[in-house]
Parts: C-alpha cells; sequence; structure tokens
C-alpha cells in the first residue's frame, strides 16, 4: 500500500506539459501563468498542446486508480492514491512544488474512479456555464456539486481523499477565482 502511494505521488510527478515544452523548445514556466498544465500550454504553444497535455494529465491520474484497483486495494486507498497523483502534479518535487494546477488530473482520477459523481459534475459544469460565463467560475460549482455528491452517496470514508483534492485544486486556482469574481462582476 505504501510503494502504491509513493508510486502515485510519483507518477503524479510526470509533468505532460513540460515535457511538451520541452520537445517544442520552449520553457512553459517563463509564459503567460509559468503553470505547467493544459491551460497554459494552450495558450503558449497551441491547441495541439492543450490537447496532448490534457490527455497525458488525466491518463496519468486514470492509470494510478487502474493500478488501485488491479493490486485489488480498498475504496479508500486507491481513494488515497488518487489524492497523491494529484498533489504530485500540483507539486513536483523537482520543480520546487511548481507544478500545474490539476484539473485535468482529477478529472482522469474521479472519472474513473468516482463516474456516478464525474457525471454529476460535468452536467452541473454544462448547465451552468451559459449563465457564468467563465470556465473558473463555473468550476467551482461543478466541484460544489461533486462534494455535495459524495455526502448524498454517502461514501465519505472512501472518497474524502477526492474532497480534498478538489480543496488543494481550489486554493491553486485562488488567484484565477478573484481575477475571475473581478472581471465578471466589476461590469454589473
Amino acid at each position: 500500500m505504501i510503494l502504491y502511494w509513493m508510486a502515485a505521488y510519483l507518477i503524479g510527478n510526470f509533468l505532460t506539459a513540460w515535457w511538451i515544452g520541452k520537445w517544442k523548445g520552449v520553457d512553459l514556466q517563463q509564459h503567460r501563468s509559468g503553470n505547467l498544465g493544459a491551460r497554459n500550454a494552450g495558450a503558449v504553444i497551441g491547441k495541439t498542446a492543450f490537447l496532448l497535455t490534457f490527455i497525458g494529465d488525466a491518463l496519468k491520474a486514470a492509470a494510478v486508480i487502474w493500478l488501485g484497483y488491479y493490486l485489488e486495494y480498498a475504496q479508500w486507498v486507491i481513494g488515497v492514491g488518487g489524492l497523491l497523483v494529484i498533489c504530485g502534479h500540483l507539486f513536483p518535487f523537482w520543480l520546487k512544488g511548481k507544478g500545474g494546477k490539476g484539473i485535468a488530473s482529477f478529472i482522469g482520477a474521479s472519472l474513473y474512479f468516482t463516474p456516478e459523481l464525474f457525471a454529476i459534475m460535468f452536467v452541473v459544469f454544462l448547465l451552468f456555464f451559459p449563465f457564468v460565463k467563465s470556465a473558473t467560475l463555473t468550476m467551482l460549482f461543478a466541484m460544489a456539486a461533486y462534494i455535495i455528491g459524495i455526502f448524498i452517496v454517502g461514501e465519505m470514508l472512501d472518497w474524502w481523499p477526492m474532497a480534498a483534492a478538489i480543496f488543494l485544486i481550489l486554493a491553486k486556482h485562488r488567484n484565477d477565482i478573484a481575477e475571475s469574481f473581478h472581471q465578471r462582476f466589476s461590469k454589473a
């Protein structure tokens, strides 16, 4: 179990955007937000970089969840694996904790680990986006729906690591959230 958790964190340290940046000769940490995630990769390098980064970061998290099921660990153990792969992405040791913001990794982990809650989160995102008109702010509603879903389904003991991951992701997005709020509501 400890080896599984260590592997999860180390797998999370594989930052797809960093590798795509190296391939394209671009240090993404020196451009725009400096973030090593799909959004910054797409903004700096292009749509293909966004797509490849998103897929790579989602797949690494899904692979950790798959591995936990393959090794027949308890749900909570696999959930901690999901949290740790996301932590590895958010806080890679080899980059002094300056990784991505975790959305793609969370999507990959939650789609495989809690598909029903992922579906709720996705539907809420689709319903709120036309009104909120900000992906960042809509993400708040979608992730709140995910956490509420954990309580409704009653699987808090097994799924608490994914709720913890949401709070870490929101903390990483705090500046984006503040900026989106300001842009959205200062016009009113």
